[in-house]
């Protein structure tokens, strides 16, 4: 494949440029109404962060610490749990965009409630309602980025989605450092709660200026609809370019023989080799991406801080701004790398680094506490952004990314529900066990991710496999190898044998289509 070409049905098509192309111009313009969900999650990292370390909210909460406190930063992660058994039939029955906007309706409930008193079982209530609206958005949102860019473009956009959380935490983390000034009001915290509804009033807005998945539009027999938003979206509105057919096609074809032949439920996720191989990274990567650390410092950067001597609130502010800043951008860079290095290599090279910064900050924080040595510190400091930097090379983009490309269209939005789940149980752990953890028994805490690290590379390196440059449709070949489902010019065998029955039922292979790929084999 050349550096100017993509591959898609078994042909190499030129790649284009977004800016030059009309619809595509105007949907990649607009389509952060949906990335934004992830910010959304991100603010609220930072938010509770800068509430830690703000006096006004610890006296208005009576000083919380250990359990209270781990209850308190865990409360939407529970509300995100909550929210799993109706999540991906919202995806599924109402569409991505009309997930995305009943998840902002949800969350903005929960903002007031945050926001209004100072009692700890409405603030717990308000950030439950908030995390279970946040459930819903955070899995449509990125379901609609995978299903409708480009098929040049899929890599960069869902990866950007996810790292756009460091943009919510570096907007929460300035927030938090400027409300801190307003001394001895209740306003210096009820400021940066109000301001988390602000990106859902702008998501209500907005996200009806971008197309409907034309994924989700045909598999609800909606084929007219389809194919104007993918050639709006791909071809300049032309409906009779070959790439939109060739899309068209594969995916019509794809969903139809899923519908026929494979199942949707639950139990389809453990009852072949090339499904529990996918639930098996879905899972790992859920937990991955929260218990490789980065839960710590996330969520209780005040508390580790206290550890090395640190505990005025406008330096663990400041820094806190700086390491929002430092994430926002490694994250989004690696982005635009993530087609020339692969999905494996990013994976392996960010465990690999994390554990080896995890060992260095162990050791430190084991000399300060000795010797109270200001070096030990630094190097604390130091390797808190180096590992945040590891740490987003491969899991913070991919984390969305790679589950929704693995995932065949009938499982994507169970998939990700799984994986969405495998992260708040992780989050609830984190969030309510750190705190405990690190006020009993220190930078000890550290020894536990360290080890958890290790066994994380073993697993990236045993099950998670490369999907650099393959069309979305087409990556169930990794999976399924001859089982796979897969239709269009670069139909499976199995499909192939499978079509002719869908010929005399459905009658879906119209002469169109037909013709299209009898040019392409030709």
């Amino acid at each position: 494949m050349g550096k100017d070409t993509f591959e898609l049905g078994g042909q190499e098509w030129p790649k284009v440029t977004w800016w030059k192309m009309k619809g595509m111009r105007f949907v990649y313009l607009t389509l952060w109404a949906a990335m934004i969900t992830s910010a959304t999650n991100g603010y609220d990292g930072s938010l509770m962060n800068g509430l830690e370390a703000m006096e006004t909210w610890n006296e208005s909460y009576n000083h919380p610490s250990g359990s209270t406190l781990g209850l308190l930063a865990a409360s939407m992660a529970i509300g995100s749990m909550l929210s799993i058994p109706v999540v991906p039939y919202v995806a599924d029955i109402f569409g991505r965009r009309a997930g995305v906007v009943v998840g902002c309706i949800i969350m903005l409930f929960g903002v007031v409630m945050v926001s209004i008193g100072y009692k700890i079982a409405l603030f717990v209530v308000g950030r439950i309602i908030l995390g279970f609206g946040l459930g819903i958005a955070q899995e449509c949102a990125p379901l609609l980025v995978t299903e409708l860019v480009h098929p040049q473009h899929r890599a960069i956009y869902s990866t950007i989605y996810n790292s756009l959380w460091y943009v919510g935490s570096l907007i929460g983390a300035c927030v938090a450092l400027g409300t801190n000034h307003i001394h001895g009001s209740a306003w210096s915290w009820r400021v940066p709660c109000l301001l988390q509804g602000v990106p859902s009033i702008c998501q209500l807005v907005f996200i009806w200026t971008v197309p409907e998945s034309p994924r989700w539009l045909i598999s609800k027999g909606k084929l007219e609809q389809a194919k104007k938003v993918l050639a709006y979206v791909h071809a300049e509105g032309n409906e009779d370019d070959a790439l939109v057919n060739v899309e068209f096609d594969e995916i019509r074809q794809t969903i139809e023989l899923e519908k026929e032949f494979e199942g949707n439920s639950w139990a389809e996720f453990w009852s072949t080799p090339g499904n529990r191989h996918r639930l098996i990274i879905l899972i790992s990567i859920g937990f991955f991406s929260q218990w490789s650390g980065n839960g710590i410092v996330s969520y209780f950067l005040p508390q580790v801080l206290k550890l090395i001597g640190i505990t005025n609130s406008n330096t663990v502010l400041t820094i806190n701004l700086i390491l929002s800043a430092v994430n926002v951008v490694s994250a989004t860079g690696i982005c635009f790398f993530v087609d020339y290095f692969g999905r494996r290599k990013l994976f392996l090279t960010s465990s690999i680094s994390m554990l080896v910064c995890y060992i260095v900050m162990t050791i430190a924080l084991a000399r300060f506490e000795i010797a109270e040595n200001d070096h030990a510190a630094r190097a604390v400091i130091v390797f808190i952004f180096l590992y945040y930097i590891s740490y987003n090379i491969g899991f913070s983009g991919l984390l969305v990314s790679y589950s929704s490309e693995i995932l065949p269209y009938r499982l994507r939005a169970k998939g990700l529900t799984i994986m969405f789940f495998c992260v708040d149980l992780s989050l609830w752990f984190n969030q309510y066990v750190n705190p405990i953890a690190l006020e009993a028994i220190q930078w000890k805490y550290y020894i536990v991710y360290c080890v958890f690290l290790a066994f994380e590379i073993a697993v990236v390196w045993k099950f998670y496999i490369e999907t650099k440059e393959i069309p979305l449709e087409e990556i169930v070949k990794k999976f399924d190898g001859d089982r796979a489902i897969l239709g269009g010019a670069a139909a499976s065998e199995k499909a192939n044998q499978l079509t002719g029955h869908l010929d005399a039922n459905t009658g879906f292979n119209d002469e169109k289509a037909m013709t299209t790929q009898v040019e392409l084999k030709a």
